[in-house]
């Protein structure tokens, strides 16, 4: 009897093991639409929690959801507190030394300048970025002055009153913005940087990394994937 009981407390413990493995946690940044936001009920919303749903529902996982600050997003993955970013993050090289990444699940969006004024020097000027940005990264190496922020509504307010001259940011995000603030203009010179956007992981977790790369290739093939681009108005489709 005790043997039994003793095989039943294991396999209960391995089955309790499985479903703990089964959750993944999805770090995201909520501040960022309309990849990802907090919605009015206090849920992670947008493009991205609709896809990082779908694709741990094809790989047979339990999305779990949380929200870090941008600046810390890959410290707090590396040190366990969730298990991908999913969070608009471009793929580069200097990212890649440090995490994993899925393939891209968007084609690179073109990045753009909002402004109050059309005749901004983008060559000389001072313009503002978040922290730890590919638009951050890019503006440091021109000649114009860079102002990083923490978040991207700071990057809009520097330039509302007037500690920046324009903010570079990804089209998707500064459309809508400069769309309903008349004091705002999307400029017409466009960047375009990076490799597109993809899940980042640990660089250990390479059969989570397989599983979400089986699922993001499943929706490139049967058009899901282009139908939420469109849905969000990220950018081209695949």
């Amino acid at each position: 009897m005790k043997s039994i009981l003793l095989t039943t407390a294991a396999m209960a413990m391995t089955a309790g093991m499985a479903m703990a493995q089964d959750v993944v946690r999805m770090g995201t940044e909520g501040a960022y639409p309309p990849y990802n936001f907090i919605n009015d009920a206090g849920e992670v919303d947008g493009f991205e929690r609709e896809l990082g749903d779908e694709l741990c529902a094809r790989a047979e996982l339990t999305c779990e959801w949380v929200t870090n600050e941008w600046d810390s997003i890959i410290p707090n993955l590396v040190s366990g507190n969730y298990d991908t970013i999913i969070a608009g993050m471009s793929i580069t090289d200097e990212r890649d030394e440090v995490i994993d990444f899925t393939q891209n699940y968007t084609l690179p969006d073109p990045s753009a300048y909002v402004a109050m004024s059309a005749d901004v020097d983008l060559e000389g000027g001072v313009l503002a970025a978040q922290a730890n940005t590919i638009q951050a990264a890019f503006i440091a190496e021109t000649g114009a002055t860079l102002v990083e922020f923490a978040t991207p509504e700071e990057t809009i307010a520097a330039v509302k009153n007037g500690e920046a001259d324009a903010v570079l940011a990804d089209k998707a995000f500064l459309t809508p913005i400069a769309d309903e603030d008349a004091d705002l203009m999307m400029l017409d010179k466009e960047e375009l940087i990076g490799g597109g956007i993809g899940l980042g992981l640990r660089e250990s977790d390479t059969e989570l990394k397989e599983k979400f790369d089986a699922a993001i290739t499943s929706m490139k093939e049967d058009g899901s994937l282009n139908a939420l681009i469109a849905k969000w108005e990220i950018g081209d489709g695949f």
